[in-house]
């Protein structure tokens, strides 16, 4: 038996509570949030009414706005009540939607106080209606506990009702025996309820429930005062939701009592009522069990008749599922996507769009953690840095849009030269760097195989004998001169040293390798030379 959207019968759950309820141990700054739960509430009065045309254009006029400035369980009680709202009215993806953002707003609060437990409550009412149900109980079941913490004795009440509701529903389910003790535990609770609230929305549905827990153990006579006493609050309210539920515990009592043409009519009045407000889980249940009346009545039209109405509740609230899961996916299809828009967009951050190479930013995201794990390893890393021989003169032979394709050849051949593992990065201008990290010490002397130079070499080589005929035609052609450092450093260090390391093969003729560590260093990099 699904949840009724207020409660089933002998399982009442009020989603509703009066104007300025939860304001009591709020400060005077928050008369906007007072403001924004009383027109809320009247929502949720419309809807009981079942004046549900005027309900959604009063709620339209709601929706968008959420008072700035609210602590997180403030803002989360006016979504969530919102949510239950838009459920009530058949806006599942919108109510969904305001649930999450509710839920997501206190989802690392320890809650605490009345707005807490009144964010909790809807929660666990709109997980009993998307079938979440030892979700639903338990989270009720917290909701009661931290609406003790508060001050707001509506919202403990309501809190009450929530839970001993959904003990009620659990007991419909129950064989005999267990019925009646869960029936007993939810009495308590609503004894309790009525006891701190004695008139408007809260009370009437607390007094509805009630009445349907005292005939579920069999307290005829109390069930139907308390049941008729329901009714008329429910008359002088407007409140169809609580006129289905008190004709239906009448229903329920007549069946017992073996008046069955009488429970037949009270239980046409009750599904009638569900139907006109729109609770799908309240005329489930309804439906079902009047068809059972009127099948041990002998009457085999109306029981056709009712059961025509539980296909159709069924139905709609199979639609409703799907729809709800249609949005859940849709989002988790949005999540995905916006979370690969990102990465798109970090990754293109850190890559040099003209030659596809990572760019000065992505090699610096990258080193401190390839050099961690290249010292952890017991490997040196090595540092080439590459630089264009004479590229301003490139430029001005042949022009810019020859020198950028000059560049993406030489982005292929460092591509091929170097291996998988080897970072290779455009640092800037006509700049390369080459991050290799593989490279193991030999322990029996305390030195590294001369990778990077022979790296570099290969590169140097290359560049020089490449076919450039396609690109530049019979303009001079390209070389690079490098500078290559190792050692287990920084990348500042490395790209210091290697930079030293290059200046010297510039000095020295260009179109040659220089490795770092020679004595001439110091000395060479003391006077710059152009690039």
């Amino acid at each position: 038996m699904s949840q009724a959207t207020n409660g089933p019968p002998f399982v009442v759950r009020s989603d509703g509570d009066e104007d300025g309820v939860g304001l009591n141990d709020q400060a005077a700054d928050e008369v906007a949030a007072t403001e924004a739960l009383r027109a809320d509430s009247e929502v949720r009065l419309l809807i009981d009414a079942g004046r549900n045309d005027e309900a959604n254009a009063l709620f339209d006029q709601l929706v968008a706005k959420v008072p700035p400035g609210l602590d997180p369980w403030t803002r989360a009680a006016i979504l969530t009540r919102r949510a239950v709202a838009a459920w009530r009215l058949k806006r599942i993806p919108l109510a969904l939607e305001l649930a999450a953002a509710g839920w997501s707003d206190i989802d690392a609060e320890q809650p605490s106080g009345s707005f807490a437990a009144d964010t909790l409550g809807r929660l666990g009412y709109l997980l009993e209606g998307i079938g979440h149900r030892r979700a639903s109980l338990d989270i009720s079941r917290v909701a009661v506990e931290v609406a003790r913490t508060g001050h707001d004795v509506e919202i403990l009440a309501h809190s009450l009702q929530g839970l001993a509701g959904t003990l009620n529903f659990r007991a419909c389910e129950l064989p005999e025996e267990e019925a009646v003790a869960t029936f007993r535990e939810a009495i308590p609770m609503f004894e309790e309820g009525l006891g701190l609230v004695s008139e408007g929305r809260v009370h009437l549905a607390l007094l509805s429930a009630y009445g349907a827990s005292l005939a579920g153990i069999g307290e005829l006579e109390r069930a139907e005062q308390t049941a008729r006493q329901a009714l008329a609050l429910a008359e002088a309210q407007s409140n169809r939701w609580s006129r289905s539920v008190g004709h239906w515990v009448l229903s329920m009592i007549r069946r017992r009592q073996g008046a069955l043409a009488q429970a037949i009519d009270y239980g046409r009045i009750a599904v009638e009522e569900a139907a006109r407000i729109n609770d799908t889980s309240l005329l489930q249940r309804y439906s079902e069990d009047l068809a059972d009346i009127c099948r041990e009545n002998g009457d085999a039209v109306g029981e056709a008749a009712a059961l025509r109405l539980n296909i159709s509740a069924r139905q709609m609230a199979m639609e409703t599922l799907q729809e709800g899961l249609g949005q859940a996916l849709e989002q988790r299809r949005l999540a995905i996507r916006a979370q690969r828009l990102a990465t798109a967009a970090q990754e293109a951050a850190a890559r040099d769009p003209l030659t596809g190479l990572a760019n000065r930013l992505g090699l610096e995201r990258t080193a401190p953690q390839l050099l961690k794990r290249a010292l952890a390893g017991g490997r040196v890393p090595w540092l080439v840095l590459i630089d264009v021989d004479w590229f301003k003169g490139v430029n001005d032979a042949a022009g810019h849009a020859a020198g950028d394709a000059a560049l993406r050849e030489i982005a292929q051949v460092l591509l091929v030269e170097c291996r998988g593992g080897d970072v290779i990065a455009r640092w800037a201008g006509d700049e390369f760097v080459v991050l290799l990290t593989e490279a193991a010490i030999d322990h029996t002397d305390g030195f590294t195989s001369p990778v990077g130079a022979a790296v570099a070499e290969r590169i140097r080589v290359a560049v020089d004998m490449h076919d450039w005929t396609a690109v530049l035609g019979a303009t001079q052609r390209p070389t690079v001169s490098i500078g290559v450092a190792t050692g287990q450093d920084t990348l500042e260090r490395l790209f210091a040293n290697a930079d030293a390391a290059l200046y010297r093969a510039k000095r020295r003729g260009r179109n040659r390798v220089e490795v770092h560590g020679s004595t001439e260093d110091s000395r060479d990099k003391t006077a710059p030379v152009s690039h």
